[in-house]
């Protein structure tokens, strides 16, 4: 065999380069196809199944949360007398703009909500932040749920705290966005927040525990009223002093470090015993 014949027959083994095996290309397609209809097929399911999740929820119990004590006043609207409600609750009525002190609503919402005004319900940022907390020290800092998620697990109390119970607050914080304007979520919070024992809203509280209405707080009282509904049985002033004034020390400390109030004006506060 020649030189030429036997370079041609060795060359003739060799298959070109860059060459592709027929229907190699369009088996990648067919998997990329099959791969797309399956994410679309199970993001149909989950999107169905939250649908109907959410359709099993039924109605938001507003008008149950709109019940409040009866009340007796005088022709000016002073209170003159208020009623136990048939469970044995005091539930005042309240309306935030002209029943409540703004010492006290600006210390609320700069520590439990402070972009209230501004979020549709859920406040991604602060559910963030609670997240890179829980990672970062191990233990819950600061839960992330806004003044509206409060207001929708105190119209359905549950005792569990799981993934599940935190997305029906999500999903019952929205609805009640688009049901009611900001104030009218203010003022509902204000009226169910718990206070211990059977108070409920900053009215019933400032009455029983301060002897007057919310209209004229001091600092020590505003930072008191905002850390009782954090914990109200562990924090009661008839029982547990001592904790109350460990939960308003922690929310004038948040103060100080977001440079809300003065050093001076902490330290006052915080030289003062609780009573009720």
């Amino acid at each position: 065999m020649s030189e030429s014949e036997m370079i041609d027959g060795e060359m003739g083994e060799v298959a070109p380069v860059g060459r592709v095996e027929p229907g190699h290309g369009t088996g990648k397609r067919r998997s990329a196809v099959r791969f797309a209809s399956a994410a679309f097929a199970c993001i149909c399911l989950v999107s169905v199944a939250f649908g109907a999740w959410v359709i099993s929820l039924g109605p938001m119990p507003l008008e149950r949360a709109r019940q409040v004590s009866t009340t007796i006043v005088d022709r000016n609207g002073k209170l003159l007398r208020a009623y136990a409600m048939a469970d044995g609750r005091w539930r005042l009525p309240v309306d935030a703009r002209k029943d409540v002190d703004p010492v006290y609503l600006n210390l609320l919402l700069a520590y439990e909500d402070q972009r209230f005004r501004s979020h549709g319900g859920v406040d991604p940022l602060a559910l963030a932040r609670a997240a890179g907390q829980l990672i970062t020290r191990g233990h819950i800092v600061s839960g992330g749920s806004t003044i509206t998620m409060q207001l929708a697990r105190l119209m359905e109390p549950r005792r569990e705290r799981s993934l599940s119970a935190k997305l029906r607050q999500i999903v019952r914080a929205l609805e009640l966005e688009h049901e009611l304007d900001k104030d009218q979520i203010l003022n509902l919070y204000l009226v169910l927040a718990p206070y211990g024992g059977n108070l409920e809203g900053i009215r019933a509280a400032s009455i029983a525990y301060f002897g007057k209405e919310p209209k004229r707080l001091s600092l020590a009282e505003a930072a008191l009223l905002v850390a009782l509904p954090q914990s109200p049985e562990t924090r009661r002033l008839d029982r547990y002093p001592d904790a109350a004034r460990a939960g308003r020390n922690r929310v004038l400390d948040r103060m100080l470090e977001e440079h809300r109030i003065s050093q001076e004006e902490a330290a006052q506060v915080k030289a003062r015993r609780v009573r009720r």
